[in-house]
């Protein structure tokens, strides 16, 4: 017999409900920590061998397109904390048919980041044990993180807050050091001043156009700032939390990532920090090996394999919300709208892990084209998940009312100002050969979820149920 807590209903009832349990700072760290990641630890030697110093401003540009689509992401979060985060005010202020593309899209990113987050952790532990099945490595940590996910929200939030704790506070140590480095030096050593920032060919030896290139590598170390959207259903005071979060966010990772790169394209001649693309030659192993500090690639290794760890959880908490939210609408199967009497969306978490099952089996079998495709089909869908939370802005804004605790400045200008930036990502797509993969495999990807939609999900969607989420988060 299916308890009560576990019934379906027609519309969004307490089976269906989530609970309220992310303290004012785990909100914060946690939006904070879902977009520093991998991509700044390991990612950025390959940014810096396409810019050179110049990818310095290819990640101020990546931190203003990210700083305005976290802007009018957290306004809207703030004035409407409901469940499916943006996907939900799409379906309210744009069409249905949006806010579905969008949630499906964003699921995928999510099911495909697990995975591949997983199989990075797994490949780290490897760094101390070879003898370690990468396979194996990926269930023991998929089993840790699937527990968290569906005990509670709470055990969610204390974990991920520690996990992305350990980031911030090794990128601020980072960052400390490297600027004694660079302006004081070491007892014995001179400060190594700014001379690698013109030295190889100067600041831009690759010409400006390479900072435009560089931006699709660079973006997609800025992936996570989505959480902020989706997390606020579940913030026991959503206006402060989102405000805080969306600010925090904005500045922070501009702070963080500028300063970072900054730091290590003065410390480290850039053609070396160009082949840091392994732990052993990450661009913050050679940084601190000139501090003396022993074991840094175990340090490093260390701090890699957590923010991996980090944004796997946080990816399979997303993926599992955002399919509770697409089967309440009835743009899902409506028993994954189900809720456990913690208020977990268990059966749509479980459903979320399936791309850590994938990971695992094409591991364990050697086989990885399907796993480069579906990395193929993130890499576009993101670009098109964030072009639609800047467009729902926009038509969001033209309905607002004086509510929201948190404004964004410049209003729609802002949200025309990161589309702009997106299409300039995109448009990489001229000269990259992986964004070229990436466009070749997405775009069928959307114009399946588009036949479906119109085929099977449009005359099944709840009449009014975007209307009915946006309604109960006004009441919070």
């Amino acid at each position: 017999m299916t308890s009560q807590t576990e019934s379906t209903t027609a519309s969004a009832g307490p089976s269906q409900s989530l609970e309220r349990g992310l303290t004012h700072g785990q909100m914060a760290m946690i939006a904070m920590g879902s977009a520093l990641g991998t991509g700044l630890f390991l990612g950025s030697g390959a940014a810096i061998g396409v810019a050179g110093p110049g990818v310095i401003i290819t990640y101020a540009i990546g931190a203003l397109i990210a700083a305005c689509i976290a802007a009018c992401m957290g306004e809207m979060a703030s004035r409407y904390p409901a469940r499916g985060g943006f996907g939900t005010m799409a379906s309210h202020f744009l069409t249905p048919f949006w806010g579905y593309l969008v949630r499906w899209c964003y699921w995928f990113v999510t099911v495909a980041v697990t995975g591949s987050e997983l199989v990075a952790v797994a490949k780290y532990l490897t760094f101390w044990w070879p003898q370690v099945p990468v396979w194996l490595g990926i269930v023991v940590f998929a089993a840790l993180i699937l527990t968290l996910n569906l005990v509670s929200v709470k055990s969610f939030g204390i974990v991920e807050f520690v996990l992305s704790s350990i980031k911030v506070i090794a990128v601020v140590v980072f960052i400390f050091i490297g600027v004694l480095l660079i302006v004081f030096g070491l007892p014995g050593q001179e400060p190594a001043g700014v001379a690698n920032l013109v030295n190889d060919g100067g600041f831009l030896p690759n010409g400006f156009s390479a900072v435009w290139v560089a931006l699709s590598i660079v973006m997609f170390s800025f992936g996570g700032i989505e959480l902020i959207s989706v997390t606020a259903a579940e913030a026991k005071d959503p206006g402060r939390s989102v405000r805080t979060a969306a600010r925090s966010t904005m500045v922070r990772l501009a702070l963080f990532y500028v300063a970072a790169i900054t730091i290590i394209v003065c410390l480290v001649p850039w053609q070396t920090a160009a082949q840091g693309r392994d732990v052993e030659h990450s661009p913050f192993v050679l940084v601190f090996e000139q501090i003396g500090i022993p074991a840094a690639a175990g340090v490093t290794n260390f701090i890699v394999l957590i923010a991996a760890l980090s944004a796997a959880n946080a990816n399979l908490y997303a993926g599992g919300r955002l399919l509770h939210s697409l089967a309440a609408d009835r743009m899902a199967p409506a028993p994954l709208a189900r809720t456990s009497a913690h208020h977990v969306p268990r059966r749509a978490v479980l459903v979320s892990s399936v791309g850590i099952i994938a990971a695992a089996a094409m591991a364990a079998t050697g086989v990885g084209n399907v796993f480069i495709i579906m990395i193929s089909i993130v890499t576009f869908v993101v670009l098109v998940v964030w072009a639609l939370i800047l467009v729902t802005y926009i038509a969001y804004w033209r309905r607002r009312d004086d509510r929201a605790p948190f404004q964004v400045w410049g209003g729609p200008y802002t949200a025309a100002a990161g589309l702009v930036g997106v299409a300039a990502v995109f448009a990489t797509v001229i000269v990259v050969p992986d964004m070229q993969l990436a466009a070749a495999v997405g775009l069928p990807f959307i114009a399946v979820l588009t036949i479906a939609y119109f085929a099977v999900i449009r005359g099944r969607i709840r009449p009014g149920a975007a209307e009915e989420a946006m309604a109960e988060s006004e009441a919070v």
